[in-house]
């Protein structure tokens, strides 16, 4: 078997995991879009075409929420199917082991776990925040006022930041050492060239100390200002004013926290949500593969498929809920996201190299 030219066993089982896989997949969604849109029609003063709109963006936001546990679905359907038609246990007559009938499967979640990295590397992120816009009848282009926060070693005010215009309207930088006042940086306008912001028709003042009694301040104007290198105005608008953040952004917004010297968990958090959380799925794939029996005449079908059911909401409830303590920040992201992915990875495997037994 080639990558190019995959044996008709792969083709078999990787056709029908995929075809669950993506029924499962859009009927999740698209319930989650249309419940969620009958709880906020009532919220709607908009047109018809905006309500359609708003659908879509839930939609979206329900592909990327849900995607993880119709992975999973996908494999409990796909197998149970296969034992009912006495498929499987065929395929292990013939001398198929669970390790080999696994592998189209694990390569279907893989690049279905890849193609939703990618799109939550895009504007597919923000589906969420252009949802709640329309649902608060603000499709025009929005602005974020009053934010402040630390830069280096000086403090920024910005009075109304544009994030579609990528211009700020107002900006105040001042530098304080101790309980002084050592200058301030004033403009009516700033622009984001991709890289940093410039500050037009800035006036810099700087106040002078004697005997740390201020006595006097000089006024000087300067024509541009080069400040807030690498903060993007998506950037600005997540951290201090609660928007989402893609991975690339959020990555980026990383490393300039730590730049900074600044508290990163949250953003850590968003990123381990976006990467880290939904290789659970793959790991649960692997130990429900592994552990359902191959033959209905060895289970109560009925009662197995409830039990794999409860097991994927408990435990995709469980690390919900601890990613959500992580972005609260309430404990550090690392032991709420990737600690119980990494044991959860580690049971899976356990099983992977342990369950030598190909019939049960």
């Amino acid at each position: 078997m080639s990558l190019f030219k995959p044996s008709l066993y792969f083709v078999y089982l990787a056709k029908r995991y995929l075809k669950n896989l993506l029924a499962i997949l859009f009927g999740l969604s698209f319930a989650f879009a249309a419940i969620d849109y009958f709880q906020h029609v009532q919220q709607f003063d908009v047109a018809s075409n905006y309500k359609i709109l708003y659908i879509f963006y839930m939609w979206e936001v329900a592909l990327g929420l849900l995607y993880p546990l119709a992975i999973v679905f996908a494999l409990i359907m796909t197998k149970i199917t296969l034992i009912k038609n006495n498929t499987m246990g065929a395929f292990h007559a013939f001398g198929y082991d669970k390790k080999r009938l696994f592998t189209p499967l694990l390569v279907v979640a893989s690049v279905t776990y890849l193609i939703f990295l990618g799109l939550n590397s895009t504007e597919f992120s923000y589906a969420k925040d252009k949802a709640s816009f329309i649902v608060d009848n603000e499709m025009g282009p929005n602005a974020v006022d009053d934010l402040f926060f630390k830069y280096n070693d000086t403090f920024v005010y910005i009075t109304k930041l544009h994030p579609v215009e990528k211009k700020i309207t107002d900006i105040t930088i001042f530098k304080v050492k101790g309980f002084q006042v050592l200058y301030t940086i004033n403009a009516p306008l700033a622009t984001f060239d991709g890289e940093k912001w410039t500050a037009h028709a800035a006036t810099l003042k700087t106040h002078i100390y004697e005997n740390e009694v201020l006595k006097r301040y000089t006024i000087e104007h300067k024509e541009r200002i080069e400040t807030l290198e690498g903060y993007k105005p998506k950037i600005i608008e997540s951290l201090y004013a609660g928007k989402s953040l893609n991975i690339l952004d959020a990555y980026h917004t990383w490393k300039l926290l730590q730049k900074q010297n600044l508290n990163s968990d949250k953003i850590r958090a968003i990123l381990y949500d976006k990467v880290v959380m939904p290789l659970s799925s793959m790991a649960l794939l692997l130990i429900l593969f592994f552990k359902l029996p191959f033959h209905a005449r060895m289970m109560n079908i009925g009662a197995v498929v409830a039990l794999a059911l409860g097991a994927t909401f408990m435990i995709w409830g469980a690390l919900y809920g601890l990613s959500q303590v992580g972005l609260n920040g309430v404990l550090m992201p690392e032991l709420t996201v990737i600690l119980p992915v990494v044991l959860l990875i580690g049971v899976a495997l356990y099983v992977y190299f342990t369950d030598e037994r190909s019939l049960v």
